[in-house]
C-alpha cells in the first residue's frame, strides 16, 4: 500500500527541525486579502460609473473621464479607509500593551492570578499549573503578550497600515482600470466603430469571476461559487447604474 501524499507532507513538516524553523520565524501578514477587496470593489465602481454613462448614451470621452476620476477619488478614499482603520487596531493593540504593563508593574500580584486562571480554564491543575503560571510570569514580554491574546482577545500579528492601504489603491486601480480599456481604444483607435461598452462588460465580468474566486481561499467557499457571487453583485451594481443613467438621459441630453 502506497503511503498517503498528505502524511508524507505532514511527516516533513513535523520533524523537531522544520517545527523549530517554523516557530523561530515571526509569522508574515499576508496582504492578499487587502488586494482581492480592493479589486473587487475598484471592479464594481468602476463599471457602474461606465455602465450609468453609457446608459446615458454619453461619449467614450466622458466615460474615459468619468471613469479615471472615479479610479483616482474613489481608490485614495477606500486605501485612505484601511488605512485608518488598520492604524485604529494598530492603536489598540498598543494602548492595550501599555495598560497591561502598567497593570503589572503596580499589582503584579493580581495579574498573576489571571494567568493562574485563564491557564486553569485550559485544564492545567496541580504543579503542571503553579510552573506554567511562574514561567510565564519569569518574563514580562511573553507575560503581557498572554494577557493580549487570552483575556482581550487580541491578534499580535498586525498588518502594516501603509502597505495594506498601498496594496487596496493599486488593486482597486488595477483592476478598476479594465472596465476603461475598450473605451480607450473606442476613442484612440477607431471611435464610433468598436462596440466598447460590450466589450468592457465582457472583461469586466471576467475580472468580477476571478477577483471572486480568489477571495474564495479567504472565507471558505467554492472558488466558482464565490466567482458567481461577486460577478452576480457586480452585475446587479452596474445593472442599476445603467438604468439610472438610461433613465436620465433626457434630462442630460
Amino acid at each position: 500500500m502506497s503511503p498517503d501524499p498528505t502524511t508524507e507532507i505532514l511527516r516533513a513538516e513535523h520533524t523537531a527541525q522544520a517545527i523549530q524553523v517554523r516557530l523561530n520565524t515571526a509569522p508574515r501578514h499576508s496582504y492578499l486579502r487587502d488586494f482581492v477587496y480592493g479589486g473587487i470593489d475598484g471592479a464594481v465602481t468602476t463599471f457602474a460609473v461606465v455602465s450609468g454613462v453609457a446608459g446615458a448614451g454619453l461619449s467614450s470621452g466622458v466615460v474615459i473621464i468619468l471613469g479615471m476620476a472615479n479610479l483616482v477619488g474613489d481608490g485614495f478614499s477606500m486605501a485612505a479607509s484601511n488605512f485608518l482603520g488598520s492604524r485604529a487596531d494598530q492603536q489598540l493593540l498598543e494602548k492595550a500593551r501599555r495598560t497591561e504593563e502598567l497593570h503589572i508593574e503596580k499589582y503584579p500580584d493580581g495579574e498573576r492570578e489571571e494567568i493562574r486562571q485563564l491557564l486553569a480554564a485550559k485544564g492545567f491543575t496541580g504543579n503542571v499549573l503553579d510552573e506554567a503560571v511562574r514561567t510565564i510570569t519569569s518574563n514580562k514580554q511573553l507575560w503581557v503578550d498572554t494577557m493580549l491574546q487570552e483575556e482581550l482577545g487580541l491578534s499580535l500579528n498586525r498588518p502594516n497600515p501603509l502597505r495594506a492601504a498601498l496594496v487596496t489603491f493599486l488593486a482597486f486601480v488595477v483592476i478598476g482600470f479594465l472596465p476603461l480599456i475598450a473605451f480607450l481604444a473606442d476613442y484612440v483607435l477607431s471611435p464610433g466603430r468598436l462596440s466598447p461598452f460590450l466589450i468592457s462588460t465582457i472583461l469586466t465580468g471576467i475580472a468580477f469571476f476571478c477577483v471572486g474566486a480568489t477571495k474564495s481561499r479567504f472565507v471558505d467557499d467554492r472558488w466558482y461559487r464565490s466567482g458567481f457571487e461577486t460577478l452576480l453583485v457586480g452585475g446587479i451594481a452596474a445593472a442599476l447604474a445603467y438604468a439610472v443613467g438610461l433613465a436620465l438621459r433626457d434630462v442630460i441630453t
